[in-house]
């Protein structure tokens, strides 16, 4: 009788295994229909693990995408597990087999968090999609990806400073995120402080207000590598420039790596302290350039392949020779191009991406007429109307005065371009498509009941319509 019940056990067993294997296969089936613009070829390596009464257990070990799938894909992976289980059913990411539900999961730096610490909760998230494996090397590019990697092989000792600099969307922060993650890779335990310099300033700000400059001190000054994107802010802010200084000489005399970067080259930044441009230029300083065609091309197949799209060679080619200004341009091309396709049911083809990037197309034009406003357009629209510095409205800062006219500007992009919710989030500091999507919502709504907002959103586009092209 035994052995009956063993294999009775074991037939248990596997049925429960298949079962979970349909649920994951009609939940995954369930997002490539109505969410393929989220959908990443990693996703394939997530497992359902668990189904009880609430929730759905969905299983990520690598920690950087389980705090982006925990950070941006709840919604999206519930409302697929309520498609798919034909119940209301939660879902929760865990990192672990049998992890209890609620249990805090770790974040993409491992770095503990306090309490007291909540004033400093503004690190920005990494991207999974940010990683050596998919950024592109070229001639434009390729002294920078060099460094990065000798940096996260000996953060410290290989270039220190490593400052990296170059145009709008040439993939900095690509690049800054890759070395985050290698050396997260190599040392899980590593304690990487990971922010944009209007953040840097902006807690510096609130710190000096609140007299809490110890902990500020202590949490900057104790990284093992601290990264600042866009550390041009500085320029003209001798307080924050000041204080910069001394955290800046306390990592490098203790050995932590230090990694920035600019919009210039530290030389080229107006109004910076000359001994902080002497410290920026005392490591490694790489610029970054446009991309030639041959790499435009390969950083199309590579984004598409992210998205589990593929390019024949002539619509790359064509998609290429079209855009060459920057690596983000890129991207909103092939987002346009994958909205067209999904809209018509039809193929990439070169006829479609011809449709898709001609001059004056449907795609290209709003429901007026007019040619598309860019995003870059509607920002200047934004920060001449409500008399606010671009600094602030790109920055963390949550009051009134500057989070009310970001949230016009995310949803005037929503509606008057073709730019994802992702993607308008990569204009704005980072910010992710929830974030997006929660701004969208709160202006539509409010302008719905409040005639002065109402008001001043249709006198921004007037101003944008009537604008020159």
């Amino acid at each position: 009788m035994m052995p009956n019940r063993t294999k009775t056990a074991s037939n248990d067993a596997a049925t429960g295994a298949g079962a979970l294997q349909e649920l994951r296969s009609r939940i995954f089936q369930h997002l490539r229909r109505g969410h393929a613009d989220m959908c990443r070829h990693w996703f394939d390596q997530i497992d359902v693990v668990a189904v009880d009464g609430a929730n759905v257990s969905l299983l990520m070990t690598e920690p950087v995408r389980l705090s982006y799938l925990q950070r941006c894909c709840i919604p999206q992976f519930t409302e697929a597990a309520c498609a798919a289980t034909g119940r209301l059913i939660g879902v929760q990411f865990v990192a672990e087999r049998g992890l209890p539900a609620g249990l805090p999961l770790p974040s993409a730096t491992n770095a503990p968090v306090a309490p007291a610490e909540a004033l400093f909760d503004e690190q920005m998230p990494l991207s999974p999609d940010y990683v050596f494996e998919t950024f592109v090397i070229g001639p434009n590019n390729r002294l920078a990806h060099a460094a990065g990697q000798a940096v996260s092989w000996k953060p410290g000792r290989a270039y220190n400073p490593f400052f990296v600099h170059g145009g709008v969307g040439l993939g900095k922060t690509h690049l800054l995120q890759a070395v985050c993650q290698d050396i997260l890779g190599r040392n899980p335990s590593a304690r990487i402080t990971y922010t944009s310099c209007s953040t840097f300033m902006d807690v510096f700000h609130e710190a000096v207000r609140a007299g809490r400059m110890h902990e500020f001190r202590h949490r900057f000054r104790n990284a093992d590598v601290l990264v600042v994107d866009d550390i041009h802010f500085l320029s003209k802010h001798e307080q924050t420039q000041e204080e910069f200084f001394h955290t800046f000489n306390a990592l490098y005399q203790a050995g932590k790596q230090v990694i920035l970067s600019s919009d210039a080259a530290p030389s080229d930044i107006p109004d910076l302290e000359e001994r902080l441009v002497s410290r920026f230029n005392s490591g490694l300083v790489a610029r970054i350039d446009r991309p030639a065609y041959e790499t435009r091309v390969e950083i199309l197949r590579t984004k598409a392949g992210l998205h589990g799209l593929r390019l024949a060679d002539d619509v790359a080619a064509y998609v290429a020779a079209r855009i060459d200004s920057n690596i983000r341009e890129l991207e909103g091309a092939l987002s346009r191009l994958r909205g067209l396709a999904m809209a018509e049911g039809a193929p990439i083809t070169l006829e479609l991406a011809k449709q898709a990037l001609a001059d004056g197309r449907p795609a290209d034009r709003a429901g007026n007429g007019a040619p598309q406003m860019t995003i870059q357009q509607i920002i200047e629209a934004v920060t001449r109307y409500y008399d606010i510095k671009l600094s602030d409205l790109m920055s963390k800062r949550r009051h009134k005065s500057v989070a009310l006219p970001r949230q016009v500007c995310m949803w005037l992009a929503r509606k008057h371009t073709r730019f994802s919710l992702e993607e308008i989030g990569g204009y704005f500091g980072g910010r992710d498509h929830t974030t997006v999507m929660h701004a969208v919502r709160t202006v539509g709504d409010r302008a719905a009941k409040d005639s002065a907002l109402s008001n001043d959103v249709e006198r921004i586009e007037r101003s944008l319509q009537s604008a020159p092209d």
